[in-house]
């Protein structure tokens, strides 16, 4: 095993590579990395590994086809994508012609993805052909009828509701691709030959669009620049105290800034690896740590959990793990005891942020007692050249009145706001969401929260109703929309609840509509066949209209069913962990 230099070494040489920021566009980057690391792996799965060389080579080939296919500059292209190796070239690719990524969450149903497919106005969209139960050259039927016929890309553009999409392209996963369908593996050929387009230089120029519920509304999608995502990274790298070569294994998806920028992006400021998981359970991490040597692993605390209390560990050689970065909720301090004492790990880290912000922009760090992870969220990441000037942090963190958005003093609990350079540019196609959200160059969370005296931070609660489930935000009024058209159904609330195994859970409140014989299979049915699984509540009760809480005037005061509520599931919960066993 590589003897590992002290955290403030390692970051000292990180500082020492990197001794001023130069802004880079990210097919750039990767061709500087492809330079110093070429023979390095960089991508690894069970299935292939690709060096640095071998993404910059098939990045371009990729790049030459979705060309061919009409792609320019400032053009979307979708990807409905686990983490497969296919990904990462096919991410580069866009870069490299200064298109816009947009990485949707595969487990949309029709309708969800539909709306973003229209929302973002693809040219392109590259998409597995199916993902456990979803079948999405069937999705792409209905939501694009005749995508699969070479006549799709020549129809009338008022012809149907995605009339900026020309084209799909699959991956073959757990289906084959439909005759007549365009595949990964054509889109590389259509540009092996072809002329190499000349790589996209504007560091500022939109790179990715992610899509979050951001505080209200639909989903939208948050635009940042190639610049942003890659100085989060090199905090990330910096803070952590990345060795040499490092290997980061995760299954938590690219779609999101956690595996996008935690995990790809970061890895590539030391020549390191990413193990690529498609789908989490705790035998796949121990066995993709085993065989591929990980040194390091994403989480959230369902992860972490179930890796606790997994028996199979003692079956595999886990002995090069040695950090981990949990984030998504916050956790209990004994799951992190357990977590190093049963596997050995030095250094594990929790962090916060939100996709608006760019990604994680607070971590505790390696060498802090375990305890910070629970009590806080960490502080803002060290970026050195690549920060705020002055103290070289990756963004500053204030508070503000939740009510008049004016600042608050140092110390004060309030809504948390931040400034920084890897702020997104703005919500597409919504203004006065941006402008609700930006505010004289403070980005206003939602979150409430506190900023202590010696930096680290405390989140205490949301100011809005959104929460989350499995890392993912949740939009209550999409489940209460979805529900409330049930005639059994009077009324429906739908909450969010801190659970300790979690981190929190969602809660259908439901009236019944006079003489209604609904039950809650019924009731979560009626979810699944509609909403993307995690959006799918964990709980569901029933109450009368008398015993909702309610103003004055009326209006149902949803922190009060929380606060009402809640008391159960912490009960539930501390049954269950508060005197755990050692397995």
């Amino acid at each position: 095993m590589t003897v590992l230099g002290s955290v403030e070494n390692r970051r000292q040489t990180l500082r020492e590579r990197f001794p001023v920021w130069r802004p880079r566009a990210l097919s750039q980057w990767l061709d500087e990395c492809a330079g110093s690391f070429a023979a390095r792996p960089f991508v690894i799965s069970d299935a292939a590994t690709m060096t640095y060389a071998d993404v910059a080579e098939q990045s371009r080939e990729l790049a030459s086809g979705l060309a061919a296919l009409g792609v320019c500059e400032g053009d979307r292209v979708g990807l409905v994508m686990a983490n497969y190796p296919e990904f990462v070239p096919l991410k580069f690719a866009i870069a490299r012609l200064g298109a816009v990524a947009v990485p949707f969450n595969y487990l949309y149903r029709d309708r969800e993805l539909a709306f973003v497919v229209a929302d973002s106005a693809c040219r392109v969209v590259v998409t597995m052909t199916a993902f456990g139960s979803q079948d999405y050259q069937r999705m792409f039927d209905a939501i694009a009828p005749g995508w699969d016929r070479p006549e799709f890309a020549e129809r009338p553009a008022f012809a149907d509701s995605v009339p900026d999409l020309r084209h799909v392209v699959v991956l073959p996963v757990d289906a084959r691709a439909r005759d007549g369908a365009r595949t990964v593996v054509d889109l590389a050929e259509l540009g092996r030959g072809r002329p190499v387009p000349r790589p996209a230089t504007d560091p500022a120029a939109p790179g990715d669009m992610l899509y979050t519920s951001g505080t209200t509304g639909s989903p939208k999608g948050v635009v940042v620049s190639h610049d942003a995502v890659l100085r989060t990274a090199y905090a990330s790298s910096l803070t952590r105290a990345y060795e040499d070569g490092r290997r980061i294994l995760f299954s938590l998806p690219c779609y999101h800034m956690f595996g996008y920028i935690e995990g790809l992006l970061s890895s590539m400021f030391v020549g390191g690896a990413v193990v690529l998981l498609p789908s989490f359970s705790a035998q796949g991490y121990f066995r993709g740590i085993e065989a591929h040597g990980a040194t390091d692993m994403l989480c959230v605390p369902t992860m972490a959990v179930a890796m606790v209390e997994s028996t199979d560990r003692h079956d595999y050689d886990l002995s090069t793990l040695r950090a981990v970065l949990c984030g998504s909720a916050p956790a209990p301090v004994w799951l992190w005891h357990r977590f190093a004492e049963q596997f050995g790990v030095t250094e594990i880290v929790t962090g916060y942020g939100m996709t608006e912000c760019g990604g994680a922009m607070t971590l505790t760090r390696p060498e802090d007692p375990l305890e910070l992870t629970s009590q806080t969220v960490g502080k803002p990441k060290m970026a050195a050249a690549a920060g705020v000037a002055g103290d070289g942090e990756i963004v500053q963190y204030r508070t503000a009145d939740p009510d008049s958005g004016d600042l608050l003093p140092p110390g004060a609990e309030g809504e948390l706001v931040s400034s920084g350079p890897t702020t997104m540019s703005g919500y597409w196609n919504r203004p006065a969401e941006t402008a609700r959200c930006l505010r004289d160059g403070w980005l206003y969370s939602g979150d409430l929260g506190r900023v202590r005296a010696d930096g680290y931070l405390e989140v205490t609660g949301r100011s809005k109703e959104l929460y989350k489930s499995g890392g993912e935000l949740v939009m209550p009024k999409e489940i209460e929309d979805l529900l409330a058209s049930h005639p059994g159904i009077s009324q429906v609330y739908a909450v969010g609840l801190v659970d300790d195994r979690w981190g929190e859970i969602g809660c259908a409140v439901v009236v019944k509509a006079p003489g209604a014989a609904i039950d809650e299979d019924e009731v979560l049915a009626l979810c699944r066949s509609s909403l993307a699984r995690f959006k799918v509540p964990k709980r569901v009760v029933f109450l009368d209209a008398n015993d909702l809480p309610t103003t004055p005037t009326g209006k149902v005061q949803k922190f009060k069913l929380v606060e009402r509520l809640q008391g159960s599931v912490s009960a539930q919960s501390t049954a269950k962990s508060s005197t755990p066993s050692s397995s």
